[in-house]
């Protein structure tokens, strides 16, 4: 018989005369006649009751052996539920044990920690919540591929391996074949990178930004949807050393028009995911953010509001608050900034825009005051910034100008250089962080619990 998933026979319109389920038992309950077992595959938060009657063949034995966590294999017919709560419920013909599961198996009816849960990474996966979050994450990333595909955009590979620092933060992780003990060195000392694999320095990416502009200034509209990495040594709840980004980018766009796709975009994924995950997201609103619909609602039925960066400090000036980082222009909005602008001040999603030059990478338009940059970042409640983007420079003589003040040699960018050189146009695009996007949707606080094997400093365990 095929297989029937939880989902799948939860949403079923009549009963069956036979129907085959497999997963793992949650828990089990017995009475002197018959056992109660709660049957979960994954599919949906909510499990299967199956009723197994004590008339079944080695009913004690199977039971004895059908503890939480053991994989089971269960036909029987799907009736409707004599319980309240549930529609369907499933009278076992057949119990079959395939995977014991000792009273070692951590996953127990009981409260767990959020820490506790991620030092058994491989397992958390079963639990409600993390069933929950991981289910949200596949829908959301198909609901991007469907929001720039049927936009005309193309999905574009760029390179996990680079020679280039994107960010101009130097915190990236060298990809290296040489021998760490001896490595060879040059005449000066210095370690002679030109004997590693790739004959100099290589690193793992922070974005995919430089190399998707190269496609997009010849198929006008693309994206990446990949990991990046940065060597921050930080350990706040929104950074991880490995992260999906997404980035589109886009020829012939100016910034006005970079700040509506990217507006479009998150209104999209929050609606997709309330469409398509919504008892998922009816869990997290319960036991995770009681705050998370009116968020969620702040997105779907507000426009995001506009405000420069000058604009963004006066009004952080004029608050009244005390700032643990102090406001001043010229400097970077920290979280405490962003979120009391989204939270408190605007009440909704907001994007900030035209930042100084000095803060941002060397690739950024400037502006024709010389001192702020075609620069936004969209800030949304409880996070903070969830997309940073541009609108690129695309001037040759303003681009060498730029890299010189950053320090950064031409040689090493000439293919970017010569994007500018032949047919330069106008073009724009941002980055946003997967995950926390998906703590945006979700309410979970922390990074390391949106992302399967969270990579963070000093931890690279499974």
């Amino acid at each position: 018989m095929q297989r029937t998933l939880v989902k799948d026979a939860h949403n079923s319109t009549e009963p069956r005369d036979s129907i085959l389920l497999q997963g793992w038992v949650r828990t089990r309950r017995d009475s002197k006649t018959f056992s109660f077992v709660e049957l979960n595959d994954g599919s949906c938060l909510k499990g299967m009751q199956i009723i197994v009657q004590n008339t079944l063949p080695d009913y004690e034995a199977l039971m004895h052996k059908a503890g939480t966590g053991a994989s089971i294999s269960v036909g029987g017919k799907l009736v409707a539920s004599q319980g309240a709560g549930q529609k369907w419920e499933v009278l076992a013909d057949t119990f079959e044990i395939i995977g014991e599961a000792d009273a070692s198996y951590p996953l127990q009816k009981k409260g767990h920690t959020l820490e506790f849960l991620r030092e058994i990474a491989h397992l958390r996966p079963r639990s409600n919540l993390f069933g929950a979050v991981f289910r949200v994450r596949s829908r959301l990333a198909y609901a991007i591929h469907q929001f720039f595909q049927e936009r005309g955009y193309f999905y574009v590979h760029t390179p996990v391996i680079t020679a280039s620092d994107c960010e101009g933060a130097g915190e990236m992780f060298r990809v290296s074949t040489l021998d760490a003990d001896k490595p060879p060195r040059a005449e000066d000392g210095s370690v002679d990178f030109a004997r590693d694999f790739f004959e100099r320095q290589s690193f793992l990416t922070v974005s995919g930004q430089l190399e998707a502009e190269t496609f997009a200034c010849a198929l006008s509209n693309v994206y990446t949807f990949g990991p990046t990495f940065r060597a921050e040594n930080s350990n706040t709840s929104r950074h991880a050393a490995e992260f999906w980004m997404i980035e589109p980018e886009s020829a012939f766009l100016d910034l006005f028009g970079n700040m509506d796709l990217a507006e479009s975009f998150v209104k999209h994924l929050v609606a997709d995911a309330r469409e398509h995950c919504a008892a998922d997201l009816e869990f997290f609103g319960k036991f995770v953010d009681k705050g998370l619909n009116a968020r969620l609602d702040f997105v779907m039925q507000r426009p995001f509001q506009r405000c420069s960066y000058t604009e963004a400090i006066e009004i952080l000036e004029k608050s009244g608050r005390k700032w643990e980082h102090p406001v001043k222009w010229g400097d970077n909005m920290q979280s405490e900034h962003e979120r009391f602008l989204a939270e408190e001040h605007f009440k909704c999603p907001v994007t900030v825009y035209d930042y100084p030059k000095t803060l941002k990478p060397f690739y950024m338009r400037v502006n024709d005051d010389g001192k702020t940059v075609r620069a936004m970042d969209v800030l949304v409640p409880g996070i903070g910034e969830i997309i940073g983007g541009s609108q690129r420079e695309e001037r040759l003589d303003v681009l060498r100008e730029n890299m010189a003040a950053h320090g950064l040699a031409e040689k090493d960018y000439w293919w970017y250089l010569d994007l500018r050189k032949y047919g330069t146009v106008p073009h724009s695009g941002f980055g946003m962080g997967f995950e926390r996007m998906l703590m945006f949707v979700t309410g979970v606080a922390n990074i390391r619990d949106v992302i399967p094997f969270a990579r963070t400093p000093g931890s690279a365990d499974f």
